[in-house]
């Protein structure tokens, strides 16, 4: 006598029994269950619709994908309720955002107020901090006359990148503190981390430059299809190689430029052959205005990152 395992594999579901076999006179026989059962996989409709496509992923990593954002969403509530309650025991917090906290630091029914917008007898909200406001549209105005002149409307939400950089140098108030701290405390540098490791990962440094053009050297006269090539010398000596039809009026002029550095594991810059760091050079288009902007290279420099 022996005993035989037989499994139904399903799509989300394993039914499983044991039987004995015996052999009586040389003829085998199945004598009976001992057991049998069935376990059911919870799957959803869309985790189904995945199997279906061969894309097989694990119920247990996906509870604890799903974990791992709880936890984040807790520590985040933690991390807000503490600070509130070191700004109230200080008395750092506006009336009509204090009322809407416990004592321990929490949202009263979940109803989050905005600190710089006050909610007036009229059911008409006010900005808290127009005075700073004000003083950030002079600054704005004697930094960059030629974009306040096109009439440039600016919002009241950039007034807190003011205040952070105002707060590095002179007095601010203690609720202007208060607005610093919770918006340091909910943000809290994660896109600058991730910029650098994207950087690092890549193996490439892209910056811009705004360089003036000292000398146009042809390489040769003989013209190819794609015309004459020549070398473009810069001011801090860097140079670059392109092909024009007719010499460019380019010297003594000053060239935006998007540059892009290969660098090493350690952030070096590679060198061929030669000795020379390999770079590419190109001109910007719309889609490095983010990169110009981080920079801060150009009188169009946007104020939010002066402010920075």
């Amino acid at each position: 006598m022996r005993n035989i395992l037989g499994l139904d594999l399903g799509t989300n579901s394993i039914g499983w029994a044991v039987v004995n076999e015996d052999n009586i006179d040389g003829k085998k026989f199945l004598k009976g269950i001992d057991c049998a059962g069935s376990r059911i996989i919870p799957m959803d409709a869309k985790t189904l619709g995945d199997f279906d496509k061969g894309n097989s992923i694990s119920q247990t990593a996906e509870r604890t994908r799903l974990r791992s954002i709880r936890r984040l969403i807790e520590r985040s509530h933690l991390r807000r309720a503490r600070l509130h309650r070191v700004l109230m025991e200080m008395d750092w917090l506006p009336s009509h955002y204090a009322q809407h906290i416990d004592r321990y630091g929490n949202f009263i029914n979940n109803q989050e107020p905005k600190i710089a917008w006050v909610k007036d007898t009229d059911n008409r909200y006010r900005f808290l901090f127009i005075e700073s406001f004000n003083e950030m549209l002079d600054d704005f105005s004697a930094r960059y006359p030629e974009l306040s002149e096109h009439g440039l409307k600016i919002p009241y939400d950039w007034t807190i990148y003011y205040l952070r950089k105002k707060a590095l140098e002179k007095p601010v108030s203690k609720f202007e503190l208060a607005w610093i701290l919770l918006n340091f405390n909910q943000k809290r540098g994660y896109y600058q981390l991730r910029d650098n490791e994207e950087e690092e990962e890549s193996g490439k440094r892209t910056e811009y430059f705004s360089l003036t053009v000292t000398d146009i050297i042809a390489d040769s006269e003989e013209k190819s299809s794609k015309g004459t090539w020549y070398t473009v010398i810069l001011e801090n000596g860097w140079s670059f190689r392109r092909s024009f039809n007719n010499k460019p009026d380019w010297i003594g002029k000053t060239k935006d430029l998007i540059i892009t550095t290969d660098i090493d594991k350690y952030g070096n810059p590679v060198v061929d052959k030669e000795g020379n760091v390999k770079r590419s050079f190109r001109a910007p288009n719309e889609n490095d205005w983010t990169l110009i902007k981080k920079k801060d290279r150009s009188r169009y420099r946007k104020f939010t990152q002066d402010c920075r």
